[in-house]
């Protein structure tokens, strides 16, 4: 789905085209925070410095990232 599909299909009155919007949505923002805690950990940052920006504790963020970042 690019970019003018999805602003399209999340305001759409069909649930399936909103929902599959919904979900594009989400598996792009997994992959932009996968690439910022990525590039946080090569520049330094600790796992609650990340968790503090993210908004959740430095064990969640450890426990999604870590086997990514090693």
């Amino acid at each position: 789905m690019d970019i003018e599909d999805l602003g399209v299909n999340l305001s759409a009155d069909e649930p399936a085209l909103g929902l599959r919007a919904s979900l594009a949505l989400h598996r792009l923002a997994e992959r932009v925070e996968a690439n910022h805690v990525a590039s946080a950990r090569e520049k330094g940052w600790s796992w609650q410095q990340i968790g503090d920006a993210l908004g959740v504790t430095r064990q969640s963020v450890h426990a999604k990232y870590s086997k990514e970042s090693s």
